[in-house]
Formats: structure tokens, C-alpha cells, sequence
């Protein structure tokens, strides 16, 4: 799909706990300046009468007529349906609300709802990592080419989001790519995200300074006082990132072991990647002990760092050969080297769900 060039018009929204921020885009861009309505997440009637303003004020503001509805919505939520379920941020939402049939009544157009972390991963998938990285494959003349894709978000919380072959994988309860549910490698009492969020970097540092969680700075601050540039408790500020690589890490092979694909991280942490992304892909390559045998890998697959330009130039390069064909005078191309690539996003994480929404619209549209 040439999206860039698609004329279609696509109104969208980003939900939060505190705003529901309205736009509309057409070609893979802005057509409007987008704006926000208050979310007040324990008033249902308030939150659902502001979406349905948003959407008007969006649709009048507009030249042509929007072919539909897309946006990003917390879960739990039977997200085909477009059903919400008892959401943590916006707490109105219990016993099941059905937003989506409610906006395709009042508006008369397809509505489609899906996780935020799903709709970043599409959105890397389509126009970002995965084509990036493609194409520099191509660049180098490699044979090789990836079609999967793990997204994964590191903010308030981990989200993650499945692309294989182009489309959203989805589970059997729309809860695939729920990596948040892991078990915590330091912790197996705890998930993956107590560790691997912004609560998480904020409260290591607090045990390791002595401080209350509440007195922990922010994780930009904490960044930065382990880059040096502010005053601080630089080895805690440090270790505060090296133990979410660590969590991190763990739950990523996990996952790799499955999808089989590229990752790439978003989300709020993810700028503080030069603190992780290196003990991350350490830590992935890191081989199991086998008593008394020889050590297995972590993963059957190499890990790059593709944020790493030798990395990156070896990632591509792969151990390309020329093999015969048995009982032939033929030959054969052969690259033995398995290999997985870690990356940051190349759209950025608001604009990755943005663009995730409005392409996974124009899907919908087109293969129905």
C-alpha cells in the first residue's frame, strides 16, 4: 500500500487518563492541528459525550468527508468489537462499554479500536524499523529480508504489539503481546514491568539512594544524572537502567524465542536507550549452562544492536555462501547466520500509533 499517496481521510484520537487528544490524517499526515478534551476518567457520560464532540469538531473542521475512525484505547477490551473493559486509568469504564458500536451509529463509519502497543508496532512495521532496515539490506545487496516484527513501549507501563507479514497478530482474546504479564527475572514474584516502566527506574533508585519512592526524581533526571550531567548518585542512577536492561533483556529473549522477528523500542525510555540497549543485547546473547555439557545459546538466533554502526554493518553483512546442490553441478546461496536485530523507532512512539491507526484503517478498508 502507497499510504503517501492515499487520499483518504482517516479521524483519529489518543486517550489518556488525563486528555483525549482529536486529529485526522490523509497520506500519512496531519490534516488538522490536533486538539484535546479533558478525559475526567471517572465520569463515563462526560468521557463519551467529549469523544463524540472530538470527532464532530474533527469531521466539520474537514473538506472532504472522513472514510473512518481509528484510534489507539487503553485495555482490557475486546478491541474487534470495540468493547472496553475495567481500565486502571480511566476508571468509568466497567462492565464492558461499547465504544466502538457507539461511534459507528453516531457517525455512520467504520470504527476501529486497538491497542496502543499493537498500533506502534504496525506503524514501525509499515513505514518504520522494519522498512528501514530492508531497505539498507537491499542497499548492501543481502538477500536478506524481515517480515516480523515485536514493538514493544517503555513508558508508564510495557506494552507490546505482534506484526507478522504485514498484519496485526491477534490472540484468541485480543490479549496477544501482553509482555507486561512476564515474570520478572530479578523478581519472579513480580511481572517484567516493575521493573521495566517509569515507576520501575524511579523506584530502584529510590532503594539504592535510601530514598521514599515519592522523593525519586523523574527517569529524564535520573538519565541524566547517570550521564553526568547534573549532581546526583551517578552509580545508582546507572544501576537503576542496568537492572531494567537486565529485566528487559530477559523477557525480550523470551519473546524472540516466539515471534521470531526485528524489535523495536519506543516509548519514553527508549531515548535513554544508550544507557540498556548494549547490556540488552549482552544479556540475549548470553548462553544457558548445561551441566556437565556444553553451554546452549539463549536464543538460536545472533542479537544485534542496530543502533551500533559495526554492529549494524555485521548485522547486514550476515556469512552469505555459495553452496552445492548434492548430485548436481548446481549452487545455491546459503547464509547460516540466524540473526535478530534490537532497534529504537524511527518515527517516534505518538507518531508510530498515529500512522499504525490510520494504515490499519485503510487495510481494513481495502481487504473488506
Amino acid at each position: 500500500m502507497d499510504y503517501q499517496s492515499d487520499s483518504r481521510i482517516v479521524m483519529t484520537l489518543d486517550a489518556g487518563g488525563t486528555n483525549l487528544v482529536f486529529a485526522a490524517m490523509q497520506a500519512g499526515g496531519l490534516v488538522n492541528e490536533p486538539f484535546a478534551f479533558s478525559s475526567r476518567g471517572k465520569d463515563l457520560e462526560h468521557i463519551l459525550t467529549s469523544i463524540i464532540k472530538g470527532f464532530e469538531k474533527v469531521r466539520a473542521s474537514l473538506a472532504e468527508s472522513p472514510c473512518a475512525i481509528s484510534f489507539a484505547f487503553p485495555g482490557p477490551a475486546e478491541f474487534g468489537p470495540g468493547i472496553i473493559g475495567d481500565l486502571e486509568n480511566l476508571q468509568a469504564f466497567r462492565g464492558g462499554v461499547a465504544l466502538g458500536p457507539m461511534l459507528k451509529g453516531h457517525f455512520n463509519l467504520p470504527v476501529f479500536i486497538n491497542n496502543d502497543g499493537d498500533l506502534f508496532a504496525f506503524g514501525e512495521a509499515r513505514a518504520g524499523l522494519l522498512p528501514w532496515v530492508n531497505k539498507i539490506l537491499a542497499q548492501k545487496n543481502s538477500p536478506k529480508r524481515f517480515k516480523n516484527l515485536l514493538g514493544v513501549t517503555l513508558g508508564t507501563g510495557f506494552g507490546a504489539g505482534i506484526v507478522h507479514k504485514g498484519e496485526l497478530f491477534r490472540g484468541d482474546n485480543w490479549a496477544s503481546g501482553e509482555i507486561n504479564r512476564m515474570s520478572n527475572h530479578l523478581n519472579p514474584r513480580f511481572t517484567v514491568e516493575e521493573t521495566v516502566s517509569i515507576r520501575g527506574v524511579r523506584n530502584t533508585y529510590a532503594r539504592l539512594t535510601g530514598i521514599t519512592p515519592e522523593q525519586a526524581p523523574s527517569p529524564k533526571e535520573i538519565y541524566l544524572v547517570a550521564k553526568g550531567r547534573v549532581p546526583g548518585d551517578q552509580k545508582a542512577a546507572r544501576e537503576s537502567f542496568s537492572e531494567l536492561a537486565h529485566v528487559l533483556a530477559d523477557a525480550l529473549a523470551n519473546a524472540a524465542t516466539l515471534v521470531d522477528g526485528l524489535i523495536v523500542i519506543g516509548g519514553g525510555l527508549g531515548r535513554a536507550h544508550d544507557l540498556f540497549l548494549d547490556q540488552v543485547v549482552r544479556q540475549m546473547n548470553r548462553p544457558f549452562d548445561r551441566p556437565g555439557q556444553k553451554d546452549v545459546p539463549r536464543l538460536e538466533s545472533k542479537v544485534f544492536n542496530l543502533e551500533d554502526p559495526d554492529q549494524l554493518t555485521r548485522f547486514c553483512e550476515g556469512d552469505l555462501r555459495t553452496i552445492s546442490i548434492p548430485f548436481s553441478s548446481q549452487t545455491i546461496a546459503y547464509d547460516p547466520l540466524k540473526r535478530l536485530g534490537v532497534g529504537v523507532t524511527r518515527l517516534g512512539t505518538a507518531k508510530a500509533v498515529s500512522l499504525g491507526a490510520y494504515i490499519y484503517a485503510l487495510n481494513q478498508l481495502d481487504n473488506n
